[in-house]
Order: structure tokens, then C-alpha cells, then sequence
């Protein structure tokens, strides 16, 4: 059976705030402990009005201190704009807490405009690309340290969090293969390159201590519900976010539309086709057919969903329903 996992980006919806998108989060990782799925993952993004993951570290405690098997983690953290010993930190502090649970997904992008990358003290003017040796580096401060080591994560050393490297372009899956980390990559909204990219992963691939074969896992997004019109008109509020996010103007997640789609003009209505391309919307038996047809295409070993909706209730639905269609999908041959 096909691992299921959570990405969630705890959204702030319209006439909410954070505290509520938090609760809402929490909640949502119980049931999916219950459920069955194995992972549940929140995001950093900055200066996004309607989403709350931004202290990511510090809100992967309070989902862990919430559950108790299921593993909770980044997915992912935004490498470029932390210093790795802090990371190490910050995830040696949550395995000390929650042993055996913590994963690091790491991601090359900002997570936000270049205004907010500065005010996070990036180093914008930087020659090169750092990211492959910070992951490096991060890697480093897990290991056992050794006896003439001046600088260490304390906590983080010896503690071997995994790590994942994240990824919408061939990039991330050329130093995920080299480096032998597993791979995720965000079809959820940036599906274009990722036939190349599981491609080169695959053939690419070098066994590491971590781990010995490749292991791909991809984003995919879930609109279900017990009625189809119902699941499509639930899908509209992460419709609106993506259109008003590509055009600038961020917004806390808004209610539900009908008529949305219909409504929007060719070019924002081919946008959303090709960004959520790798979506399913529907019926419990429409959602099992989709979900079929893409772990066929791509061979996944494992999904990651996401469910960005307005209604709390809903959403919760929607996530149930995938689990209950995984136990009849058929690995792909």
C-alpha cells in the first residue's frame, strides 16, 4: 500500500487568524494519525497573509506535543535564509523531544519576495548558490562529533535527523541523487518539471548511510467529497489563492465560490490548468481514479496531499476520503 502523507501550510482564513489556523492544524494531525498516514508536514513561507507556518521549527513542536506516532516535520525549511548550525538546533531540540518522529525537508527558494528575504538578513549579494554546501554543512552538525571538534549543535549532534531535499526543478533532484537523500518534489503546483526530475533522480542516484535506493515522493492535491459538485465548488478557495498569489496580491484563504472557474478570464483559468495540473477533484471513486492514473504515470512511493479549504469540517472529509481509497491503489509495476 502506498504511504500517504500531510503537507500543510496552516492557513489563515478570511475572518480568522492564526491562532485558529494553528488549532485547526493540530486537530487535523490527529486525525490523520488515526488514519493512517505517516507524515504530517507544515511549510515555511514569510509574508503570505493567509499562511501561518512561517515559525516553522516552533509549530512542528506543537503539532508533535498533539500526536504521538505519527512524524511530523518541514517541508519544507528554506534553507537560504537560516544559518544551518541554527537549524541543526532548532530540529536536535525536536528530536530530543519527540525521538524518532522529526524530519528536515530542505528547500533551495526564499519562501518569499526579495523585501521579506532581506529582512530575514539573506545575504541576497552572495556569489553563487550556497544551498548544496549548507546541506552539507547541516549534515555535518547531525553526525557524531567528533573528539577534536570545536564547533557543534548542541543539541543535534549524533542525533541523525533525516533529511529530505525539496525540489520543483531538475536541480534539487541532481543533489538529492548525489548526496543519497530522499526526494520531494512540488508537483502540487509546479508539476512542469517533474518527469525530468524523477528521471535524473532515479538513474542518478548514489546510495548514502541514510539511504541505500531512491525514494521519490511527490505533492498532489485533494479536493474530495461525498458530492461532486460539492468538491468542486470546495476547490475554489485555493483557486482564488493561487490566482490572487500569481498576481501579487496574497490574501488570507477565501470561502468557497461556485461558478469560480467559469468566471475567471483564458489566461488565469490556463494558469490554474497547468499550475494544478496534479489534482483531484471529486467523488470518492473520482478521487481514486486520478490517484491511480498519477502513481501509475510516476512510479511514486509515497504522496504527499494537500487540501487547502476554507471550511475546517471539510477538509477533514476530504482527507478521509483519500485514506480511505489508498488501501484499493495499486503500486504502479
Amino acid at each position: 500500500m502506498i504511504p500517504f502523507s500531510v503537507l500543510d501550510l496552516s492557513p489563515i482564513i478570511e475572518g480568522g487568524d492564526a491562532a485558529l489556523a494553528f488549532r485547526n492544524s493540530r486537530d487535523l494531525a490527529q486525525h490523520a494519525e488515526r488514519w493512517g498516514y505517516g507524515r504530517y508536514w507544515v511549510a515555511e513561507h514569510h509574508n503570505i497573509p493567509g499562511v501561518a507556518s512561517a515559525a516553522t521549527s516552533v509549530l512542528i513542536g506543537y503539532l508533535a506535543e498533539g500526536t504521538s506516532t505519527i512524524r511530523v516535520g518541514a517541508g519544507g525549511i528554506m534553507l537560504p535564509n537560516h544559518a544551518p548550525l541554527q537549524i541543526a538546533e532548532q530540529f536536535g531540540t525536536l528530536e530530543s523531544l519527540y525521538p524518532g518522529r522529526i524530519d528536515l525537508g530542505l528547500g533551495r527558494a526564499p519562501g518569499s519576495d526579495g523585501l521579506t528575504a532581506r529582512a530575514l538578513r539573506r545575504n541576497l549579494d552572495s556569489n553563487g548558490d550556497t544551498f548544496p554546501r549548507d546541506v552539507l554543512e547541516l549534515q555535518a552538525y547531525f553526525a557524531e562529533p567528533g573528539p577534536n571538534q570545536a564547533l557543534k549543535a548542541v543539541p543535534g549532534g549524533g542525533l541523525n535527523v533525516p533529511l529530505w531535499i525539496l525540489g520543483s526543478s531538475t536541480f534539487g533532484a541532481q543533489l538529492a541523487a548525489h548526496l543519497g537523500l530522499p526526494y520531494a518534489f512540488a508537483s502540487h503546483f509546479a508539476p512542469g518539471d517533474m518527469m525530468a526530475a524523477i528521471s535524473i533522480y532515479r538513474e542518478t542516484f548514489r546510495p548514502s548511510e541514510q539511504l541505500d535506493k531512491p525514494y521519490v515522493m511527490l505533492g498532489y492535491n485533494i479536493f474530495a467529497a461525498d458530492d461532486a459538485e460539492e468538491a468542486r465548488v470546495l476547490a475554489t478557495s485555493a483557486q482564488q489563492s493561487f490566482v490572487a498569489l500569481r498576481t501579487g496580491q496574497p490574501q488570507k484563504l477565501p470561502p468557497p465560490v461556485p461558478g469560480y472557474l467559469e468566471s475567471l478570464d483564458p489566461r488565469s483559468r490556463a494558469m490554474l490548468d497547468s499550475v494544478l495540473s496534479c489534482t483531484a477533484i471529486g467523488t470518492p471513486d473520482m478521487v481514486h481514479e486520478r490517484l491511480q492514473d498519477f502513481i501509475t504515470l510516476t512510479g511514486a512511493d509515497e504522496l504527499m496531499l494537500t487540501s487547502m479549504m476554507y471550511d475546517h469540517t471539510a477538509r477533514l472529509r476530504s482527507y478521509e476520503i483519500a485514506a480511505e481509497v489508498r488501501g484499493s491503489l495499486k503500486l504502479a509495476a
